[in-house]
């Protein structure tokens, strides 16, 4: 089967970031989407530790250690851009005032429940973040995940075993053999990867999925 690698599962889901919006991206994977978002669209990335107009890593010799995103890593502002508090903004991300949230995922279930935040596994620290808060305050919430763990174990379920971190918010699934649409009729598959076939991704996928339409 052809599975996407990281580079490639962040470019994809780039294509679908329209011009003008304002994102949120999640620490992890969904991070370097803002790498490939084409440069004819003015998206303005906002970052939950304070920051509007967020831009790209800097050199090596630019780096400023007060200038981090939530994920700690050194970042720079684009011109117009603003730093404010906390409060100030989760009350933009509970507001409702982000277009769109990328975030990481450990399970999806087939009603767009969202579970990200812990695994039930001591040795793995649960850690909220802001992802409940983009959860429900993002117009759309698109999730950037491999389909399937480590252990080749669905990630796609009938229903999460892990605390969600929301329930039915997902809006869009980008996994590295799919893309995969939450609908009201369940999830219907939007796009296969090269030769991969509809049958091929469900033997990989505990929900049932719809055909492209």
């Amino acid at each position: 089967m052809m599975r996407l690698n990281s580079d490639e599962m962040a470019r994809r889901v780039a294509q679908d970031i329209p011009d003008g919006a304002y994102v949120n991206l999640g620490i992890g994977m969904p991070t370097s989407v803002a790498n490939h978002v084409s440069d004819d669209r003015l998206v303005i990335y906002h970052s939950e530790n304070g920051i509007l107009g967020v831009g790209p890593a800097p050199s090596p010799d630019q780096v400023d250690p007060d200038l981090i995103n939530a994920g700690k890593q050194y970042v720079t502002l684009l011109q117009g851009g603003c730093y404010f508090d906390n409060a100030e903004s989760f009350a933009m991300m509970r507001g409702g005032h982000l277009d769109i949230a990328v975030l990481g995922a450990f399970q999806v279930s087939e009603r767009g429940d969202l579970a990200n935040w812990a695994t039930n596994d001591d040795t793995f620290p649960p850690a909220v973040g802001g992802a409940m808060d983009l959860a429900v305050g993002a117009k759309q919430l698109f999730v950037l995940m491999r389909h399937t763990t480590k252990a080749d174990e669905p990630k796609i379920l009938n229903q999460c075993h892990y605390p969600l971190t929301g329930a039915g918010v997902v809006k869009r699934i980008y996994t590295d053999l799919a893309v995969i649409d939450v609908t009201e009729e369940g999830l219907r598959v939007r796009e296969l990867y090269g030769d991969n076939t509809l049958a091929d991704v469900q033997a990989l996928t505990e929900a049932r999925l719809l055909p492209p339409l």
